[in-house]
């Protein structure tokens, strides 16, 4: 159980003692705005993902005022926004670390602790602000220096209640209503114009002067005015800007992640598969997600094809890489919700490419469950909730996963039409996972990747 003045509610000592080379000890105000890149050395971050970090590093300051204030309608509503956005997330950025987790964790933990279980996992709870701390305080990813004394007592398996799971489509709209709304408030404020002596006129008074202007028309000798107003003459349309074009499809359309397979056993109605039970961070009560009951972990049921070719002891206890965004599909009556990637040698049209061996993809030993992997140069997309079987997209990139002569997974663009040549994109790049490190398997040379 941690002290009630632990961990540390500092966020520049607790950058000091988890980061020494990245944090300068004499800095007494560093740029936390900055300092991601300087903690994650090997995690690269976009504009938009720089542009996030400051909101949240300013969202985290809004909460530590009104929480010192006693606001607790102020404190509240950050905090509900807090654990929605973290009901599809492993972190504040989606995967990637950054220290804006930190300064939340930081801020939060001193409270965390001192919260009921009714606080924590309850109805009206919040859950996944509890896992965020939990996962930044014991997460390799992370690496903070906390004794284990000092971390936060968080029980996986008292959970008082399984939230449903947030739409993420239904949460953008969400906040589009919102920023609408403030925007109509604002505009509804400012004041119109008024116009001395324009007033609508009344009715009987407009008819009278139209009545009047066409007498005085016809006694000039002039065609009189008529009510009907005139034609206006139609004026040629603007021809509207070509669209856009759609950005090229990527390999980071897919999801792939570090998965840790729980335990796996043989499909009770078909021979040739194993059933994993598979951790791939999910936050509880996603979509294509159970509790396991054993753990009070969230995971997926995943059918893999692999029975026969590697042994059932090596499906234990073992990370591997998870293909997380494919269509589920239900294997001789059991729903799979993800896939496994593992390497076999390349064969020749005709043979059988099931026939072996085959080797498991090894994410980096250090990377936790759930983080993000992706293809060096071609990580510069979000991958899609769900990939539409219709669009091919798996059956697109697949060819270009392959194992390389120093048995590195990559992707070779040479091998997908759709992206070969594409300016400014490797011709092969790495699978490597957000923390750093490169996905490798154990002796499968030029070997095709699934």
């Amino acid at each position: 159980m941690a002290t009630a003045a632990a961990p540390e509610s500092s966020l520049l000592s607790l950058l000091y003692r988890s980061y020494p080379a990245a944090i300068s000890p004499d800095a007494t105000e560093p740029d936390y705005l900055h300092a991601s890149s300087k903690i994650f050395p090997t995690v690269t971050f976009a504009e938009d993902e720089e542009a996030d970090i400051k909101q949240w590093l300013h969202t985290v300051d809004g909460l530590k005022s009104s929480l010192a204030k006693g606001e607790k309608g102020a404190s509240d509503g950050i905090l509900n926004q807090l654990n929605i956005h973290l009901a599809t997330r492993t972190t504040v950025l989606g995967a990637k670390p950054s220290v804006a987790d930190i300064a939340i964790y930081a801020l939060l933990a001193p409270a965390v602790e001192k919260w009921t279980p009714e606080e924590r996992t309850g109805e009206k709870g919040y859950h996944h602000i509890v896992r965020h701390i939990d996962f930044v305080q014991n997460a390799r990813l992370f690496a903070l220096q906390i004794p284990d004394e000092e971390k936060v007592a968080i029980d996986v398996n008292d959970v008082k209640f399984v939230p449903k799971p947030v739409d993420p489509k239904e949460e953008k709209e969400r906040k589009k209503r919102e920023k609408a709304s403030a925007q109509n408030s604002d505009s509804s404020n400012e004041a119109k114009p008024l116009v001395v002596g324009q007033g609508k006129p009344e009715k009987g008074t407009a008819d009278k002067g139209q009545a009047q202007a066409g007498a005085d028309a016809a006694a000039a000798g002039g065609p009189p005015r008529t009510n009907k107003k005139e034609k206006k003459e139609k004026k040629e349309k603007a021809p509207k800007p070509a669209p856009a074009p759609a950005a090229p499809p990527a390999p980071s359309l897919i999801d792939l992640r570090v998965g840790h397979i729980l335990r796996a056993i043989n499909h009770p109605n078909a021979d040739s598969l194993y059933v994993s039970t598979i951790d791939c961070g999910d936050a509880p009560g996603s979509d294509n997600t159970s509790l396991d009951e054993e753990t009070g972990k969230t995971v997926r049921t995943v059918c893999s094809g692999l029975n026969g070719l590697v042994p059932l002891e090596e499906m234990q206890g073992r990370k591997i890489v998870a293909v997380c965004n494919l269509k589920p599909v239900t294997m001789r009556g059991v729903k799979s919700c993800a896939m496994v990637l593992a390497a076999s040698p390349r064969v020749a049209e005709g043979e059988d490419s099931h026939a072996g061996p085959v080797e498991l993809v090894n994410p980096p030993a250090d990377a936790p469950a759930g983080e993000r992997i992706s293809f060096q140069g071609w990580n510069d997309g979000e991958p899609e909730k769900q990939l539409n079987p219709k669009k091919k997209v798996w059956e697109t990139f697949q060819p270009g996963f392959t194992t390389t002569g120093d048995l590195e997974v990559a992707f070779d663009s040479s091998a997908v039409p759709t992206v070969h040549g594409q300016e400014g994109k490797p011709a092969l790049g790495k699978l490597v996972a957000a923390s750093g490190g490169v996905c490798t398997v154990k002796s499968l040379k030029n070997a095709t990747v699934r």
